[in-house]
Parts: structure tokens; sequence; C-alpha cells
């Protein structure tokens, strides 16, 4: 039977599929014709929650369950809304109807991870019910359902408990409903597919059908509830195609910029390209003379680099009116100082701080000793640019105020309540009015973590006293985003007589948004960033370039570019030291968990990571003899409390030709909630950063972006892209996120196979600017 997925439009509609109850349903009705009730903005009319409860649950005497996200969100008293039903809190994560339609809803933003369809199967595998026979519901954002965001790789280390007990709840709730209906014990009855069976005489109840009951109980003890057995799972770990899978590619209108409403105006946005100019003049009556075009006007902006700049919007029929009006904006910036800043001069700053001492994060035994007494020592400079999220869907966001002074939004963000209380703080408009709801994303990798163009949009908005849809261009995109900051790592390493790695130095410099005192977003270290905790001399000093260039999370923030870095020096070492790679680093992981260094930090489990890094040499047939030209890499880093080990296996032709054929994986994430979905992580992150380590890089001039569009910030073809090899070890530990740790071993572990084909030693990126030629 079709699985049905409510589609992500301004308000999450659900299918109506009204099966029978006699268990021998067919396939489900299509959507009815007829279109829901829809208010004087064109969007379906807000209900109140406590309406939406009544309108869905009980109506029909159907069942509803919800939970918050506090701790002892379980334990919480039931609320009685009526004789009829209880709900755990106002916020249902499962709704179950008379007519026997299970709905489940998917709370957090969907941006390609696959978490709208990962997070119901946590709370169906718990629950009882055939996936392929629930809707699933996107939720907007609310406070009831705790954290929303996409980002992090948190989504299911946060939600995969709570989860799994709302849905037993559930299943104990409705068991109890048919124990008190047939008037036998429960120990006679067990769940299994969306009923419930009294084993003795193989009589079952539907889920539809024990729905009125069920919603007259009280919530059971939270010591009664029991949660299956890893090894009693029917769901999770299976392969699960994406909910929203039939809708991407039949076309329909899942992502932001699809979205519509009545009377909407399109809009552009122009900022100085200088980040932080202001709008000195602009051709505003020109523009508005324009055909299609409907108002041009300055917004003054502030100065949070995150939020609202100043600029001018530009208000059309149309986006392409908008886009035409564009190209004949004459705007006069005030630019600021960071007009005079250049990537050269960046580098030439760093350059002059790493010839001086740092300020010092960490200092463990006497390092000058250890380099004195070393059989061996080596040193080596490393760097990386600055890079661009490069999301296909560029940024975007539609807004309209609202008759009560309020604002509703509908945008593609990794963070909706970030959005509202940005709109709020900006715009002045009290929290409680600002409505948030949030589509499918077109990719995201940290950069919709912020939200500048919905504060935008908002604005604009608030301005025309109109819907206002919002778009970006790609120039824009490219030239306006919140950049994986630039880098450089000057270490010394020595290893001893017996090749064991005995002491470590890093000169890390890195860069601040207009100061030289604090790094800027996703710029910092940890002092214990590996491997701190694993040599007995250890020194990290850090240093600060003063930048007028936002930075911010990509895609494992920090790790991605840590652990080129790192893991490439490691190498080195390795080489040094005269022995196997892989073998090198076991020796260095050791066999101990080496504790968190604060409250805020984590365990670094070695024997946990030494496991996935044999695993990887064993599947990827390390030390193989190759052809000349031919050569194979090992990383491993610990990113998002993901454990992750690499090899790549490439060739590179005299000419310096480059082709990475395959890329074996190891990860242990715990147990794995959808393989399908896994393992597209795991092979997306594998792609992504090879396409950033290989191809791409963003430079500054006269303090802006040299870089505009896909000819001048290429991303990865899918000839070069290789075979990705993906294999979990699913131990027991908690689960975590899957859309960050795959990322960070991949460049090093390229970078590492060409020395080995080669003998040439990369040690900045991207690849497109070294030269691989050999003889």
């Amino acid at each position: 039977m079709k699985k049905h997925s409510a589609p992500a439009s301004p308000v999450a509609a659900v299918y109506d599929r009204r099966p029978n109850d006699n268990l021998d349903n067919g396939s489900p009705r299509p959507p009815d014709a007829g279109e829901p009730v829809r208010g004087a903005s064109g969007l379906v009319s807000n209900l109140t929650r406590r309406d939406f409860l009544r309108v869905t649950a009980l109506a029909g005497g159907g069942f509803a369950l919800g939970l918050s996200f506090a701790p002892d969100a379980l334990a919480q008293p039931a609320q009685v809304l009526d004789d009829t039903a209880r709900v755990f809190t106002p916020s249902p994560f499962i709704r179950i109807t008379p007519d026997n339609v299970v709905t489940i809803v998917a709370k957090n933003p969907e941006v390609g991870q696959g978490i709208k369809t990962s997070l119901p199967m946590i709370v169906a595998e718990e629950l009882e019910v055939e996936f392929d026979k629930i809707v699933i519901e996107q939720a907007p954002l609310d406070p009831q359902l705790g954290p929303q965001f996409a980002g992090g790789s948190l989504s299911t280390p946060q939600n995969y408990d709570l989860l799994r007990k709302a849905g037993a709840t559930a299943r104990t709730m409705l068991v109890e409903a048919a124990a008190q209906t047939w008037n036998v014990p429960v120990a006679e009855l067990v769940a299994e597919k969306g009923t419930v069976v009294h084993r003795p005489t193989g009589r079952r109840l539907t889920y539809g059908q024990l729905a009125t009951k069920a919603a007259t109980l009280p919530l059971p003890d939270e010591g009664t509830i029991k949660l299956k057995e890893p090894d009693e799972f029917t769901l999770l770990g299976s392969r699960v195609g994406g909910v929203d899978n039939p809708a991407i590619v039949t076309g329909q209108p899942l992502f932001g910029l699809d979205q519509k409403v009545a009377g909407m105006r399109h809009a552009i946005f122009e900022k100085c390209p200088v980040f932080g100019g202001k709008v000195a003049s602009a051709n505003l009556d020109q523009i508005k003379a324009m055909p299609g075009v409907r108002d041009a006007f300055v917004i003054d902006g502030t100065s949070n680099y995150t939020g609202l700049l100043s600029g001018v919007a530009i208000l059309a029929d149309s986006t392409w009116a908008a886009f035409k009006a564009r190209s004949a904006l004459r705007v006069t910036w005030d630019e600021g100082a960071g007009a005079n800043q250049n990537s050269a001069a960046f580098e030439t700053r760093a350059a002059e701080l790493a010839a001086q001492p740092g300020q010092i994060l960490r200092n463990d035994g006497d390092i000058a000793a250890a380099f004195a007494s070393a059989a061996k020592v080596v040193e080596a400079s490393y760097s990386y640019p600055y890079i661009h999220h490069a999301t296909l869907e560029p940024m975007n966001a539609l807004a309209w105020p609202t008759a009560d002074g309020g604002m509703e939004i509908l945008a593609p963000t990794q963070t909706p309540g970030g959005a509202q209380d940005l709109v709020a703080n900006t715009l002045k408009i009290p929290k409680e009015k600002i409505k948030v709801r949030f589509t499918r994303i077109g990719g995201g990798f940290g950069r919709r973590l912020s939200n500048d163009y919905v504060v935008e949009a908002a604005a604009i908005a608030q301005k025309a006293g109109a819907p206002v849809k919002l778009a970006w261009t790609r120039e824009q995109d490219t030239q306006h985003g919140f950049y994986r900051p630039c880098g450089w790592h000057h270490f010394k390493g020595a290893v001893d007589a017996q090749g064991k790695l005995v002491a470590w130095q890093d000169r890390f410099v890195t860069v601040g948004l207009n100061s030289d005192k604090e790094p800027g977003g996703s710029a910092r270290m940890s002092p214990a960033e590996f491997p701190s905790r694993f040599v007995p001399n250890f020194r990290l000093e850090q240093a600060i370039v003063n930048t007028n260039v936002p930075t911010g999370p990509l895609r494992a923030p920090g790790s991605n570019a840590l652990g080129f870095a790192i893991q490439s020096f490691i190498d080195e070492l390795a080489h040094a030291a005269g022995r196997d790679q892989v073998a090198f680093r076991l020796d260095l992981l050791g066999d101990k968990i080496q504790p968190a260094l604060d409250a805020r930090g984590l365990p670094y489990d070695a024997p946990r990571m030494a496991n996935v890094l044999r695993t990887v040499a064993e599947r990827a047939g390390w030390g193989k003899k190759l052809p000349r030209g031919s050569g194979q890499g090992v990383a491993f880093f610990f990113s998002h409390r993901g454990y992750f080990a690499e090899v790549a296996e490439l060739s590179v032709a005299p000419d310096g030709t480059l082709k990475v054929h395959r890329v074996t994986v190891v990860g242990d994430v715990g147990p794995i909630i959808n393989l399908s979905g896994a393992e597209n992580q795991v092979q997306g992150s594998v792609i992504d950063a090879l396409s950033a380590a290989w191809l791409q890089e963003v430079t500054i001039e006269r303090g802006r972006v040299a870089q505009a569009n896909f000819d001048t910030y290429p991303l990865l073809r899918i000839t070069d892209a290789p075979q990705v090899d993906v294999h979990f070890i699913q131990s027991k530990n908690p689960p975590t996120g899957l859309g960050e740790p795959g990322y960070p071993p991949l460049p090093p572990a390229v970078c590492n196979a060409i020395f080995a084909a080669t003998g040439k030693r990369l040690r900045s990126l991207p690849l497109t600017k070294q030269d691989l030629r050999w003889s």
C-alpha cells in the first residue's frame, strides 16, 4: 500500500485515506478533490491548538497522543480536553482516528537528510504500525514540540529516546483499550501491524476501532512502558525510501521557491558587495518606472551581519521583472573599511602571526624537551581557503503582514525558531504574533542556520504592506554567504626511536570578524581536538587575522577543515617514522577511552575508533599492490559524535590528471534508523567533501567575494564522482546523526593517496591549484 506524505504546503495537509476496518482493505483512496478551508491570505486558516485537537481527535472520537520535550515529558499528567479524550500535551506526534488513519508528525525541517522519514520511523517501530500505511505530517514551528532545527547532526540523538517512548506509550494504551473492550488480561494481547490481537482466540481490533476507547484512558505509569529490544525491530535498520520521493520526482511544490499566495509580489534585495556596507544613494525613480515594477525603496538595516543589512528592495509582478530591474539598478555604496581587504593580505598577516608565539589553548608535558630528545622532528604548514555552501536552491522566503500587526512566514530555514526570534527583534513585532512554517529545503549544509534572507523578506513585506516572495540570484547567494573559515596550521611533530608520536605542536592561525581577539563563526579549534589527550607532549596555540568576512557552520563545521590538516600531518609523521599509516594511527589511538576535558565536551572512545579504522583497512584491501601512479590514502576523524574512517584509492597520470576511483567508508554511529537514508548521507558527505577539496575556493578582492556563479565556483561533475562503499558498525552506543561525520576524513584520505601515488605532499587546498604532475 502506498505511503502518503503530507505535502510541504503553507500548512501541512493530510491526504484523506479511509481504509475499511475489516483489515482486508485495498489501496488507500487518493486525496479528496475538495480544497481545504482557506482564509483571506489564501492559505489554510490557522486553528488554535485546542481547536486543532478537537477537530482532528475529538469530533470523531479519535485518539491523540503528544508530548513535550522536557526531560520528564512522559511523566506529565494527561490533560483533559473533555469527556472523550486526553492527551499528554497539546502537541500530538501521533493521531489515530476511528476510521483507522494513523498520522505521525515529523517535527524537524527536512533538508535532504531524510529526517522527515527517519523520525516517524522511530515512532512507528514502537507503535507497531506498518510504515507504508500511515500518514506523515510536517509540523509547523511549535514550541510544544521542543527544539525544531536541522543542524549539528542532532535530530536523531535529541529525539530517539523520546519518540520511542511516545510510540511505546501509545501502543501500551491501545493494548489496554483492547483488554477493557474484550474484558481479557493484557498478558493475552499483542500489538502487531496496527492491530491488537487476542492470542488465545485470534480476535483482533484495528487501532482505529480502539481509538475512542484509548482516548478515555489515563496515562500509564512510565515504569510500565516496555520498549522493544533492538533484536525485535522490524522497521528500524531497514531500507525505506524518503516519504517525499514521489512528490519530488513528479515536481510537486515542496520547496521554498515553489510557494505562492494570493496577491504576492516578487522581491529582490540588493546589498553592498562589501560586507556591512550601506546604501548612500540609488536610482530609485528610474527603477520604479520599469515595466512590471511595483515599488523600490531603501531599507536602512542594522549592523548585524547575520540579520538585516542595508540594501535596496525592488518589488515587481514577477521574479523576471525584479531581476531585470536589478540589472538596471545603480547604487552608490558607503563600503566602509572592509573595501580595503583581500585574500593576499590575509595570507601575509597569517604568516606574520605564525612567526611569533600565539595564545596558548593547551600545553601538556614539556614540548621543548620532547623535541630536543626525539629521533625525528617534522615541520610542515597547512592551509585551506574559505568555501561556500553552494546550495542548489538559492536563499528565498515568503512573508506577509497580518491584520493584527503580526507576520506570517513560509521559508526553507534550518532554524525556524531562530527566524522567528530574528524577525521579532529586528522588526519589533511581538514574537507571539509571528507564525513560521517551513518548507522542504533544497540544500542547507549549515547556510540556512542563519536567517538573513527571512528577515529581509519580512522587512520588505512590512514596508510594502503586502505578501512578498523574496528570491536571491545565484550571484547573490554566492557573494553574501557565511563561509567556511580559512585557516593556517604550522605543525611541528616528533617521533621517538620506536616510531611513536611523542610531541605535537600546532600554531593555529584563524580568522575573526572585525576582531583579532575572538575567532569568527565556526573558526575556533577546541583544545580537545585530536591528537590532544593522546600525545604526552602537546601544545596548541592560536592567533587571529582580523577580517570583514562573515563565517559560519558548513557541513561538519570545524572538522571539515581540521580533518584535512591534522590527518595529513599524521600521515607525514608516519612516513617519517617509517611505519605503515594504519599501524601508526592504531598505535597513536591506543586502547583507552579518553575522558572529556569539561562538562561541555565529549569523551573520545579510542577502541571504538580503532575498530572503525581496522575495519575500513580490511574492507578497502589496505596495502594491496597498485600500479605506478596509483595509491591508497587513509584518514579517520571523530566528528558530531560519529566515528569514521575512510580509504581513498586513486590514480594520477604523469600529466597530473587525477581520478578518484573508490572511497571505502566505515562508520560507527550506533544503531542505524534508515539504512537507505544513512548510506545516502555518507555518500553525499564524501561527494561534497571531494568537491570542496578538489575544486572550491572563495577569495576576497577589494572586500568583495570574487566568485559569482558555478562557472567560478564549480561543483563536482558526475563523471568525476568515485564509487563510494559504505559500511556501518552497528554498535550498542546511542544513535547519532549522519549528515556530517562522513565528511572530514575524505580530504586527507585523498591527499594522502596522492602522496602514495606521486610522492607529492599536498599541504593546501583546493587541489586544482596544485601541480600533480610526476615522472
